[in-house]
């Protein structure tokens, strides 16, 4: 790693104007060049962060510590009965929290089975929702794939079992947030602050951005913007959330495919509102509208479980190597229908 110096803002406000640029563009290059070293960038707790500087992905000028922002580390319910999760808050702690495993229960499934008990310690739930990708071809200083600024998605061709089946479009990432799964499914906004202090809310599900609306990033956070919250909206009593999770290891693994449920039963157990996420299945947390529609108005027996989890799979165009992945999915869906309607 190149030298660089070290600052830590004392608001919000000062965080977003101090940092110049974001990671993800700060990993732009053009063909033969090198990234930016010039760049001012702002770190929560700095798991991914680390990582892309080890790797010579990354060379800022200047890092901008949010640590010591009062407020950003701690989980507070509103008086409307929603919750509002800091941005600084570790997912061992939103795993622990009694209010989420209570009322947002996909969440605190996701955020519990995450990666390893040092690192959920240490990680930050903000940091996570903006973690990059972990194709090994993004990673890897040999590759400059489209993603990084290049012309080429190498996975197509190459090694990409562990890639997209949903939504390529010229890259074929998977998102690499779990949590972003189960916040997705629970229809969570994210709290957007400029170098002013002026804040925007925006749904996590429209947060996040498709390769074919912008090939280099993942989101549509600004330069001068940071994430301080994720807003969860009050459930309805009948709301149950799940959120299952499958990997070549049972711990400290990442999912090949993971599945955030959330139904809302009324009377008679028919369900009036469904929510079905795919993680590790898309660039962004996919939404399976098409499963989702055929549980609702129905009450939630094995047969209609069968035919949403098939229904989750349409639009899907696996990869030469992750085919696989379909079977996989269709099962998760459907064991996290039935769960959470036995919830």
């Amino acid at each position: 790693m190149q030298h660089f110096e070290w600052v830590s803002a004392r608001s919000a406000a000062e965080a977003a104007n101090a940092g110049t640029t974001t990671v993800a563009a700060a990993m732009v290059a053009p063909a033969g060049g090198r990234v930016s070293q010039n760049a001012v960038i702002v770190k929560a707790g700095g798991i991914d962060l680390l990582d892309l500087m080890k790797e010579g992905l990354l060379q800022p000028r200047r890092i901008v510590n949010l640590r010591g922002i009062a407020g950003l580390d701690r989980i507070v319910e509103q008086r409307d009965g929603t919750l509002r999760i800091g941005a600084l808050v570790t997912i061992a702690q939103v795993a622990a929290s009694p209010i989420v495993r209570e009322r947002y229960a996909a969440l605190a499934d996701a955020a519990g089975s995450s990666a390893s008990p040092q690192i959920r310690n240490v990680a930050t739930l903000g940091g996570n929702l903006l973690q990059r990708p972990r194709c090994w071809y993004f990673r890897s200083v040999r590759h400059h794939c489209a993603r990084k600024g290049g012309e080429t998605c190498f996975a197509f061709g190459g090694e990409n079992q562990y890639h997209a089946i949903f939504d390529q479009n010229g890259c074929a990432i998977v998102h690499p947030s779990t949590a972003a799964t189960a916040l997705v499914a629970l229809d969570a906004k994210v709290v957007l602050v400029n170098a002013e202090g002026a804040s925007r809310e925006v749904a996590l599900e429209n947060f996040y951005l498709l390769p074919d609306k912008d090939i280099h990033r993942e989101n549509e956070l600004k330069p001068g913007e940071i994430l301080s919250t994720v807003v969860l909206p009050k459930l309805s009593p009948g709301a149950r959330s799940l959120h299952l999770k499958q990997g070549e290891k049972d711990s400290f693994d990442w999912p090949i495919a993971d599945v955030a449920v959330l139904l809302d039963r009324g009377a008679g157990g028919v369900c009036r509102r469904a929510s079905i996420v795919l993680g590790a299945a898309a660039p962004v947390p996919h939404r399976a509208k098409a499963a989702e529609a055929v549980l609702i108005g129905k009450s939630v027996r094995d047969e209609t479980a069968r035919d949403a989890a098939h229904a989750a799979l349409t639009g899907a165009a696996p990869l030469t190597k992750n085919a696989y992945k379909l079977p996989i999915f269709e099962t998760l869906v459907r064991r996290a229908i039935l769960a959470a309607a036995a919830m």
